[in-house]
């Protein structure tokens, strides 16, 4: 298991004071050994077979292309094809959410923080409500900002955060945002937030990865809240 690690050593961290707590979802409020998303992926691929008559060898090239250039399969979906998001969005977080258990530990960490805490998901409400129930974390939560929220631009573009921070009056530079996906963390950055990479073996998770905007990695979350409080 790592240490906490700072990367950017400006910051100390039991000098974290910041009041405001941003987390991502996917593989973040969850261990990525749920492999949750795989079944997300697969009826992504299935969506795109069915709409262009590809295979789905193809249809995952087309899943993966569009994740990477656009930020999420739907917005190159939205912007290429003229896809319905509601229709993609119902459809691909129809999964079975078995794999995921009540964490005890993770929520008596979320109770110990002191600040708002807030849930920031290139997913949608109905689909984080539902994990977030599963995992009996629910009531930890003052808002969740979702895809629709945003329009359907998805992190890490910049007017993502804009609107996030706009809609919940958020002063970026006292957050603290966590996340597994590093390229999501240089706007957090940009923007004067505490940045945290939560590392995991979800390959996509290291794309854009600059420690420059990063300031704490970790491969354990509950661990290292526990480090700050």
């Amino acid at each position: 298991m790592d240490q906490i690690t700072p990367i950017r050593p400006k910051k100390e961290i039991k000098n974290i004071t910041q009041t405001t707590w941003v987390f991502d979802l996917d593989n973040t409020l969850y261990p990525d050994h749920c492999n949750l998303f795989a079944n997300i992926d697969v009826k992504m691929k299935t969506y795109i077979s069915s709409l262009l008559g590809v295979g789905t060898d193809e249809a995952h090239k087309i899943q993966k292309d569009f994740f990477v250039d656009y930020g999420t399969t739907l917005r190159g979906l939205i912007d290429v094809h003229g896809v319905d998001p509601r229709e993609f969005l119902d459809f691909v977080h129809n999964i079975d959410l078995s794999p995921l258990q009540e964490d005890k530990a993770l929520r008596r960490a979320l109770q110990d923080i002191r600040g708002s805490k807030f849930v920031f998901t290139n997913g949608d409400t109905r689909y984080a409500q539902r994990v977030l129930e599963k995992i009996g974390i629910d009531q930890e939560f003052d808002g969740v900002f979702d895809i629709t929220l945003a329009d359907h631009v998805p992190k890490p573009n910049a007017a993502a955060y804009q609107n996030f921070i706009r809609h919940f009056d958020i002063d970026p530079k006292n957050a603290v945002m966590i996340e597994d996906m590093a390229r999501n963390l240089k706007p957090a950055a940009a923007l004067g937030m505490t940045t945290v990479w939560l590392k995991t073996a979800y390959p996509w998770g290291k794309i854009g990865y600059d420690a420059a905007h990063i300031d704490y990695e970790t491969d354990d979350l509950v661990s290292w809240l526990g480090g700050v409080l």
